[in-house]
């Protein structure tokens, strides 16, 4: 099963443009898909139904409700997202004119996202809900600075992070 789900990725990847040794070059890990998932809301956005994995999903309820304890209100802008749903947002970008290099400098590549895992979360605030640095000026973000290990959650891509991905404050990741 591995090996075709391999195979399928470096199909995609070369439709896409990505070189077939990105991963192994940029020390990107392939995320496996998530089996197994629950429901935990809907985007904001556009209304797609969220969900994560049933221990992250519990984290991320036990999380939210202590915030909100706190006056602090995350709202979850992007949960679980399949091969198929990344490959999607690159064709977009890539449609839209932008460079396979600069995509990768802010999405991952299909396959490699956590998102894959059922594990990650994209969060916002009620002042900010878009996907930018700008999080990092918010109340929001303190709070999770300050709280979300407790709830198994970190933050994937600080500033300089090791992976060379962009500073990504609204991106956090829930670990067993």
């Amino acid at each position: 099963m591995k090996r075709r789900r391999t195979t399928s990725l470096a199909r995609i990847w070369r439709r896409l443009g990505i070189p077939a040794d990105y991963a192994r070059r940029a020390e990107r890990r392939l995320q496996p898909e998530a089996k197994r998932l629950v429901f935990i809301g809907r985007a904001l956005d556009d209304g797609r139904i969220l969900r994560l994995t049933p221990r992250a999903a519990a984290a991320w309820k036990r999380m939210q409700a202590a915030a909100t304890k706190d006056a602090v209100t995350l709202l979850p802008l992007s949960a679980f997202r399949s091969v198929a749903r990344q490959t999607l947002i690159i064709r977009r970008k890539l449609a839209r004119g932008q460079s396979i290099e600069d995509i990768l400098r802010v999405s991952a590549v299909p396959g490699c996202s956590e998102h894959h895992t059922g594990r990650a979360l994209d969060l916002g605030s009620p002042k900010e809900m878009k996907l930018t640095a700008a999080f990092a000026r918010t109340r929001e973000f303190r709070w999770l600075k300050r709280h979300a290990a407790k709830f198994g959650f970190h933050l994937s891509y600080p500033r300089g992070n090791r992976q060379g991905i962009a500073y990504e404050p609204w991106h956090w990741c829930w670990k067993d």
